[in-house]
C-alpha cells in the first residue's frame, strides 16, 4: 500500500489536537506530578478531575485527569475550524458506516464522539471556553514550563492502514519509517497545524496509547526538569532521553507519570505549512531515525502502551524486528 497523495480538499477541516483525559488511580498523586513537577496549571478540579492547560494556551484544557479502578486513556480529541465542520465530520462518518454519537463534555460545546478503523476513540468539536491569557505571567512558570501540548503518538496494528484513514480526514504526512523489504508503514509522524505532527503512529500492538506531548521554549527546560525530577524521588520515571531525534528533529525527553502514562517533553522541531511538503522517508535500519546521535531507544519503548477504555487490542500485522543499535 503507497503512502498517499497528500489530501488538501478533505471532507471536514481539523485545526489540531486539542486534548486527552487519562484515568489514574490516585488523582493527588497525580496532581502533584502534572502541577508541581511539570509545570500544568489547573483550570478547574472536581472531586474526581483536574483540568490543566499550559501556558500559553487559550483553550479551557488541553489535559483532564480523572480518578479511576486502572490507567487507561479515555480519547483523543481534536478542534475543528467552526462548529458547521462538526455537522460536516458527522456526515461524513455517517457515509463510510462509521458508528457515531454525540456526547456532552464539561467546558465544551456539541461534540461528536466516534472511533477510527482500529478501535481508537475520536472526539471532534468546536466550542470550548475560552480563558485569559497567562503567558507573560512569569511568576506562574514552574516545572518544565511546559508552553502547550503539540502531538499524540499510538500504537497502530497496521500503520499503512492508519495513514489512509487520517490522510482521508486531512491529516498530511511529514515523516515516515519504511521496511525496504515489505515496503510496509513501520511509522509515520502526520499533522494539521503545521508542525511536524498531530499525531504519529507507531507499529505495535494496538490501538494503544504510546505518550501525550508537551512543548517547551529550550532544551535546557528539559535539563532543569530532569534535576528537579532527580531531587524529588522521580529517578525511577525517566524513561528515555534527554536526545535529539533524527525523526523531527526535535530535542526530547521521556518520562513516565506515576500510573505508567508517557510524557514527552519537546521543543525545536519545523516548520511543514507548505501544502507541497514532501514527506521524508527513513530506512528501518537507520539508527538515527531513533535518535540523531545514535543512541537506540529502550524496549519499553516500543513494547510498553496505555490501553484505550474499550477498545480491543490487536497483533500488529508485521512481525517484531530487533531495536537497532548503532
Amino acid at each position: 500500500m503507497p503512502l498517499p497523495k497528500t489530501n488538501l480538499n478533505p471532507p471536514f477541516d481539523i485545526l489540531r489536537i486539542s486534548h486527552t483525559k487519562f484515568y489514574v488511580k490516585d488523582l493527588e498523586k497525580s496532581r502533584i506530578f502534572y502541577e508541581d513537577i511539570l509545570g500544568l496549571q489547573i483550570t478547574a478540579r472536581t472531586e474526581r478531575q483536574l483540568f490543566f492547560r499550559g501556558m500559553e494556551e487559550r483553550t479551557h484544557h488541553c489535559l483532564i485527569l480523572e480518578e479511576g479502578n486502572k490507567p487507561e486513556v479515555c480519547s483523543l480529541s481534536f478542534r475543528l475550524k467552526n462548529r458547521n465542520e462538526v455537522e460536516k465530520a458527522a456526515s461524513y462518518f455517517s457515509s463510510i458506516n462509521c458508528i457515531y454519537k454525540w456526547v456532552d463534555r464539561p467546558f465544551q460545546g456539541k461534540t461528536l464522539s466516534t472511533i477510527d478503523p482500529h478501535g481508537m476513540p475520536l472526539e471532534f468539536f468546536y466550542d470550548i471556553e475560552r480563558l485569559p491569557t497567562i503567558h507573560q505571567k512569569y511568576f506562574l512558570y514552574k516545572g518544565v514550563k511546559p508552553l502547550r501540548v503539540d502531538h499524540f503518538n499510538v500504537f497502530s496494528p497496521n500503520v499503512d492502514e492508519s495513514v489512509h484513514f487520517y490522510n482521508k480526514i486531512g491529516f498530511r504526512t511529514t515523516e515516515y519509517t519504511e521496511d525496504s523489504k515489505t515496503k510496509k508503514l513501520w511509522a509515520a509522524w502526520m499533522h494539521r497545524k503545521g508542525g511536524v505532527h498531530d499525531i504519529a503512529f507507531t507499529n505495535g500492538v494496538g490501538p494503544r496509547f504510546h505518550h501525550l506531548a508537551f512543548w517547551v521554549a529550550h532544551p535546557i527546560n528539559i535539563i532543569d526538569l530532569l534535576d528537579l525530577m532527580a531531587s524529588k524521588g522521580y529517578v525511577s520515571n525517566i524513561e528515555r532521553g534527554p536526545g535529539r531525534h533524527g525523526i523531527s528533529n526535535a530535542f526530547f525527553l521521556y518520562i513516565l507519570d506515576p500510573d505508567g502514562h508517557r510524557i514527552e517533553i519537546y521543543c525545536s522541531d519545523y516548520q511543514t505549512i507548505d501544502p507541497d511538503h514532501e514527506p521524508i522517508h527513513w530506512d528501518l535500519t537507520d539508527p538515527q531515525r531513533q535518535t540523531l546521535w545514535g543512541a537506540p531507544a529502550p524496549k519499553s519503548w516500543f513494547e510498553h502502551g496505555t490501553k484505550f477504555a474499550g477498545a480491543s487490542t490487536q497483533n500488529s500485522t508485521l512481525k517484531s524486528k530487533p531495536i537497532v543499535a548503532p
